[in-house]
């Protein structure tokens, strides 16, 4: 789980997080889940990769969320594809459902210039010796 304390600047006009900072706040969740199975970086040196990239993201909010919020963000491995791997979260304040998102990742190579979507199963044997969420 990651923590997010929300202060005034991740807000709008409107005084409610703004919402690419949702988006950003995913990020971190999914860092933060990276960073025991070894980190973005050095998983990527172990499959030889360049990233382990966004493919497609969305959200649907729930409540606003404020200025002194305590954010919790929940992520969820949904789904292993052949080339894909799709991720759920969940982001409450005070245990009330603020928002859900999902994403879809990919782990991306490169071969003599061009930049591919690889299998990822070995990314998925990766992150299993450390544990799922």
């Amino acid at each position: 789980m990651t923590q997010i304390q929300v202060s005034f600047g991740d807000c709008d006009p409107a005084g409610i997080a703004f919402y690419p900072n949702i988006f950003r706040w995913l990020d971190k969740a999914f860092h933060d889940w990276l960073r025991p199975r070894g980190g973005h970086a050095d998983l990527c040196a172990r499959l030889d990769a360049i990233g382990i990239g966004l493919i497609e993201a969305k959200a649907q909010f729930r409540r606003p969320i404020v200025d002194g919020d305590t954010l919790a963000v929940d992520l969820t491995v949904k789904e292993w594809g052949r080339k894909t791997v799709t991720l759920e979260y969940e982001g409450r304040v005070d245990g009330v459902l603020a928002f859900q998102a999902q994403e879809i990742r990919g782990l991306f190579k490169r071969n003599n210039g061009d930049t591919f979507a690889a299998e990822i199963m070995a990314l998925e044997e990766l992150v299993k010796t450390v544990g799922e969420t």
